[in-house]
């Protein structure tokens, strides 16, 4: 269960009532890489084994979904441990770069406790996608489909996978829009819905939504509000073709433009 019901008062001018209201559920989530905890993220139980796929490719544990050789899920009165049989070599890498995290469902870089510990893309994104933007607006419409919990509740945000075209292919939800990212990612990597497009997001873009979409190979992301500084910036540096503001029938193309097809040519 995603949801649970709980009994709330409701102000109006007209006075209190009480109702029930529904609420998204939050639970502690913990990725054991062979058998060592390595992060634990407030997040919406579902969709788990996309997310410990999703969390090893963009956080650059894993190069590959085949160097995961086993997830399996464990209840654990606090919350739920997710269990990654992890090849040895991702493993001993991992090991030697470990960082203790504290995920939470606000911004930062949870952890990271030197400067020099900030995780950077491997590779320059090549120029091989393209994206039409002429049908975001259905495109958020259907976005807000494959939200059911955000739908009730309004506190989770979500991504989803565009084609060329501009249509989606599939959407993840999450209380925490980094998660929702990572559950999308890690759906791509073993998906038939096919790598090309783009993927959009409900929430800003900052520099950890970034650097995840670089990390798996995703040449475009659009956001549906703001990017920051730095964002671009790393956007700019490694080929990520970055879009803000897109709510429809305008867009911010923050960097590498010529991604976006259009039949409105530049003025």
């Amino acid at each position: 269960m995603t949801m649970k019901t709980f009994s709330v008062a409701e102000w109006s001018p007209t006075g209190i009532k009480r109702q029930d209201d529904i609420l998204a559920e939050e639970v502690a989530v913990a990725l054991v890489y062979n058998g060592i905890s390595h992060v634990v993220m407030m997040c919406t139980p579902d969709a788990l084994e996309a997310f410990a796929i999703g969390f090893s490719l963009s956080e650059g544990i894993i190069d590959r979904p085949e160097q995961i050789y086993g997830i399996s899920l464990t209840a654990h009165r606090l919350g739920i441990e997710v269990h990654i049989e992890l090849a040895s070599s991702c493993f001993m890498a991992l090991k030697q770069h470990r960082r203790t995290l504290a995920g939470r469902t606000g911004c930062g870089l949870c952890g990271t406790e030197q400067l020099d510990m900030l995780s950077q893309p491997k590779h320059h994104l090549p120029y091989t996608q393209t994206l039409a933007l002429s049908s975001l607006d259905i495109a958020l419409k259907q976005l807000k489909d494959l939200q059911p919990i955000g739908r009730q509740t309004a506190c989770t945000h979500v991504a989803g996978w565009l084609d060329t075209a501009g249509k989606v292919q599939a959407g993840y939800e999450d209380i925490g829009r980094h998660v929702a990212l990572d559950k999308l990612l890690g759906a791509r990597a073993t998906a038939d819905w096919g790598s090309e497009g783009g993927v959009l997001i409900s929430s800003r873009a900052s520099y950890e939504m970034v650097q995840k979409a670089i990390s798996c190979g995703v040449e475009i992301l659009c956001a549906a509000s703001a990017a920051t500084q730095r964002a671009v910036d790393i956007a700019q540096e490694y080929g990520l073709t970055l879009v803000g503001f897109s709510r429809g029938t305008r867009a911010i193309i923050y960097t590498h433009p010529q991604r976006i097809v259009s039949e409105v040519k530049y003025k």
